[in-house]
């Protein structure tokens, strides 16, 4: 009985303490759950209920903004037609029997208000060539507008109104902070119904388009169609933190693909469109081109990273520095060039005159020069040449596919070549050699071979040989093709 006791007892006890133990656990894992939810709230932020309440904030800072400008074309009557496939070639031959005249053309676009005293940002596509600008608020109140400056480069456009009270004004945000995958929502006047508040997300960051030089748009897919351009994309807190200005479309409507420019590059345009009314870029002086992994083998780069340098302007400050043809810039101002695609980016956010370290990959070794920057909107690039070079270095002829020629006088008129050019001619290119795949022609001239200035055919068969001696498969060639210089990897023949 007694240890029959003992044991219904201590029977009890284990029960009520794994009771205990249970509600304890929940008591925490309930407790850690909550602070775990609490901390993480920051980063994984869920789909909203509504975005009524953000919508209703924002909507008075988005403007409408119509422009008009006369254009040149022949005049019809009657109602404009979507056209049969087929057709519209006759429409288009009946209209050549019309005379043509001046009228007005009225376009649409998008706009925000970014200073209660009437400043707007727009698309510089929106108001481009226009004769008059008219913005109309929320309240559709309509203001003719000031273009206080443009930028073509990035497509942003700053406008003034004079408002009779102060407008309801939104702040950038931080582009750089956006999350693919985080909600976002874009208000603007697609195909003419103002005030339309559509909501994605980011679908995508850093995306070229080959719209500009400084490509870097955000994807989005909040939809948006034509007279969006220049309205705003929206974070969650109620700041811009992107410029809609373009669409990827088949057919001209929005398919989910739209690109908007981040709020870190547009503030920095904006602020100086206003300052000085237009750009202040910071200007290098060179023309780059993709490190590849066969060029960074053939440079003996540990890594297909930076700009190659392949053309260096005459009185620029790259010149000026001792920046040469062939050089990789690898740093710039301190930062890491991770490609030839954001270097450009990198010079124009720099301040215009200041003077920056620049790490550059030269024969092996790591070099660092001094630049002081130019100014890109000061610069004529029409007439810029390529400023002389003395460097020199290790890289080909038979085994290339190439058949060479002194740069003579019947070649250069047989080429169209001005007396400008130096290098030695290509006269024949093999059709199944790598040179012609890679669009090497007869009338290009070589320039360097493997970073050693050449004169002669023999000077390039002397390079060749130095690089199947050294064990190299390729070479590095500068060559010029119609006036623009280019770097090329060229294999030798393994037959």
């Amino acid at each position: 009985m007694y240890s029959v006791k003992v044991q219904h007892s201590l029977s009890i006890d284990r029960t009520k303490l794994l009771s205990m133990s249970v509600g304890a656990f929940s008591i925490v894992f309930l407790a850690l759950a909550t602070l775990i939810m609490s901390a993480g709230s920051g980063m994984a932020r869920g789909a909203p209920d509504s975005f009524a309440d953000l919508a209703e904030r924002l909507l008075p800072s988005v403007v409408n903004i119509r422009t008009t400008a006369s254009v040149q074309g022949r005049a019809h009557s009657g109602p404009e037609f979507n056209l049969p496939p087929g057709l519209e070639e006759f429409f288009e031959r009946f209209q050549e029997g019309q005379p043509e005249r001046r009228r007005r053309a009225t376009s649409l676009g998008s706009g925000f208000i970014i200073d209660p005293n009437g400043y707007i940002v727009t698309n510089n596509h929106v108001v481009k060539d226009a004769e008059e600008v008219f913005v109309v608020l929320n309240d559709d109140t309509e203001l003719e507008a000031e273009i206080i400056g443009v930028d073509d480069k990035t497509d942003l456009a700053v406008l003034k109104v004079n408002p009779t009270v102060p407008l309801t004004a939104v702040p950038f945000g931080n582009s750089d902070g956006a999350r693919v995958g985080d909600w976002v929502i874009a208000i603007g006047n697609p195909l003419g119904f103002g005030g339309t508040v559509t909501a994605g997300i980011v679908s995508a960051r850093g995306r070229d388009i080959n719209s500009g030089p400084y490509d870097n748009y955000i994807q989005t897919d909040a939809p948006i169609n034509k007279g969006n351009s220049g309205g705003p994309l929206f974070n969650m807190q109620g700041e811009v933190i992107g410029v809609n200005t373009a669409i990827y479309s088949p057919n001209g409507g929005s398919i989910g693909i739209g690109f908007s420019i981040p709020s870190n590059l547009a503030e920095r345009v904006v602020a100086q469109l206003r300052e000085f009314g237009t750009t202040r870029r910071g200007w290098l002086g060179v023309t780059i081109q993709q490190v590849t992994d066969e060029i960074a083998e053939s440079l003996g780069l540990p890594e297909a990273s930076g700009a190659l340098v392949s053309t260096v302007h005459d009185n620029s400050p790259a010149a000026a520095a001792g920046i040469k043809t062939g050089d990789v810039i690898r740093k710039f101002n301190g930062s890491t060039v991770p490609s030839s695609r954001r270097l450009p980016r990198m010079v124009a956010d720099a301040t215009v005159g200041t003077t920056v370290p620049v790490e550059v990959w030269r024969a092996g070794e790591t070099l660092s020069v001094s630049v002081q920057l130019g100014e890109l909107e000061k610069v004529d690039l029409a007439s810029l040449r390529t400023a002389p070079q003395d460097q020199a270095a290790p890289q080909s002829l038979e085994s290339l596919g190439l058949a060479l020629a002194p740069l003579g006088q019947a070649a250069r008129q047989e080429f169209n070549l001005g007396e400008d050019v130096d290098g030695v001619l290509i006269t024949n290119v093999n059709p199944d050699s790598d040179a012609s795949e890679k669009q090497i022609r007869p009338g290009n001239v070589i320039v360097e071979v493997n970073q050693a200035k050449v004169a002669s055919p023999e000077e390039v068969a002397a390079q060749v040989e130095k690089a199947k001696s050294d064990g190299r498969k390729s070479v590095l060639m500068l060559v010029n093709q119609n006036g623009a210089l280019r770097f090329v990897v060229i294999k030798f023949d393994q037959g």
